[in-house]
């Protein structure tokens, strides 16, 4: 447990001192929150003060609450795009550049069980995600007031499922990245589809009937929808639920045979 402990401290260490881990895991949702929600919100207030430009009152408020609504919505569904940071873009570089600096190697001729350090590992990356959750949430709440009408517990346990899943997905990644140059271009790859098509940045509900059955099969928008719903209120998702479990299951099982540790 003591070397537990001190490989967990060295790595949340080592993962602070990155300045792009800082900025795109910490900073980036909570700036591109303070960004959408200043756009969005004025809308919504001007479209909510005036029917100038549509057929009638109701048009201007349907309107208005939806730009209103997203602003509360931003916090949920950006806690997607940061555990996407991380699972997709962090998690493959720095795994394949330590295999490629032998670091990984040395870490498996050392008498400690091979086990400590992933658990080390995991461990550090999520604790990362809650310190970047609490300050999007902090942010949201002291610059919008953003409404929270759900359990926490269940914020906790969805928060938790989502960033495992997105974790053992980012691992397989890890695995079969040959270089850290390649784990780069198939984070991006993966990353910026999930950005704009899972609704951590623009609602599904807007998206065409093409890009919504799209993006039922990528990891982040099931982020999204658990997180939202949770967020609200309105319970676990089922569907979404047992999507992450199985991501975890069969990307935890791929990892483990795949990774290579050389």
């Amino acid at each position: 447990m003591k070397s537990y402990l001190k490989l967990l401290q060295a790595r949340v260490k080592l993962l602070l001192r990155e300045p792009l881990t800082l900025f795109f895991t910490i900073a980036f949702p909570s700036l591109l929150l303070l960004l959408m929600g200043s756009v969005f919100g004025g809308i919504g207030e001007a479209m909510g003060a005036t029917n100038e430009g549509f057929s009638g009152a109701a048009d201007a408020a349907d309107i208005a609450s939806q730009f209103t609504y997203g602003v509360d919505r931003f916090v949920p569904a950006l806690m997607g795009l940061l555990l996407g940071t991380l699972a997709v873009n962090t998690i493959p570089v720095s795994t394949a550049t330590n295999r490629e600096q032998g670091i990984l190697r040395r870490f498996k001729a050392t008498p400690m069980p091979a086990w400590r350090w992933i658990a080390a590992e995991i461990s550090a990356y999520f604790a990362i995600g809650l310190l970047s959750a609490g300050v999007l949430i902090a942010v949201g709440a002291f610059a919008f007031d953003v409404k929270f009408t759900g359990d926490w517990s269940q914020v906790c346990a969805g928060f938790t499922l989502s960033a495992l899943s997105f974790m053992a997905f980012g691992y397989l990644v890890a695995s079969l990245a040959p270089t850290a140059r390649a784990a780069i271009v198939a984070g991006q790859l993966l990353y910026m589809p999930m950005i704009f098509v899972s609704g951590a940045t623009m609602p599904l509900s807007i998206m065409p009937d093409g890009l919504q059955a799209v993006s039922q099969w990528l990891p982040m928008t099931h982020i999204v929808i658990l997180m939202h719903d949770v967020w609200f209120g309105r319970g676990l998702p089922v569907l979404s639920v047992w999507v992450l479990v199985g991501i975890l299951v069969v990307g935890g099982a791929l990892s483990a045979r795949l990774f290579r540790w050389e």
